[in-house]
């Protein structure tokens, strides 16, 4: 095997390891690769060397017969208080529910927002651009000058898509029972 197919063979069991998340054993890594257990063992414990010298954030550990990535022990620490505060920032139902409708609606005000909803959204409004998710998009040309409402970029990242035409249409989504919408 010449080098460049050594260093591929090693770079796919990383990224075997890496999307697996539960772990992955030698038999399914090998099955996946079609290679010899044998040769599949000797490369992830390659790699396993290569994570322990480099003293990093995350390593490859063996547990129950798997192997898969996990926090080294001297951030995890870390990694344990990012994940509870992410774990904050689900959002409710209300939440997702005033979000869809400035989704679908924007640039919509406040109070539009409240008569679709049929309650204050006050609060909820402020907690989705507390979490970037909705602007202030401009004013409406009305008495008082009511803020208008619109989705963000990390609104777009936080779906996990590049613009809001890949959204379904607003009768495919089952939660909204919103015939104005």
């Amino acid at each position: 095997m010449s080098e460049n197919n050594h260093e591929i063979l090693k770079s796919a069991i990383e990224a075997l390891l890496y999307v697996s998340g539960d772990g992955l054993s030698i038999n399914e890594i090998a099955s996946v690769l079609e290679q010899a257990n044998e040769t599949v063992e000797t490369y992830i414990h390659t790699l396993m060397d290569d994570y322990h010298e480099r003293e990093g954030g995350i390593f490859i550990q063996e547990t129950g017969g798997k192997y898969k990535f996990a926090t080294s022990p001297a951030t995890f620490h870390i990694i344990r208080d990012y994940l509870q505060i992410k774990k904050k920032q689900t959002l409710s139902k209300a939440m997702l529910e005033t979000l869809a409708i400035i989704t679908y609606k924007q640039p919509i005000t406040l109070q539009e927002v409240e008569e679709i909803r049929g309650v204050n959204s006050r609060t909820l409004v402020t907690g989705l651009i507390n979490r970037k998710l909705i602007k202030v998009a401009g004013q409406k040309d009305v008495p008082g000058k009511p803020s208008f409402y619109s989705t963000t970029k990390d609104f777009l990242e936080y779906f996990g898509i590049n613009s809001l035409k890949e959204l379904p249409p607003p009768k495919e989504v089952k939660e909204l029972n919103f015939d104005e919408l």
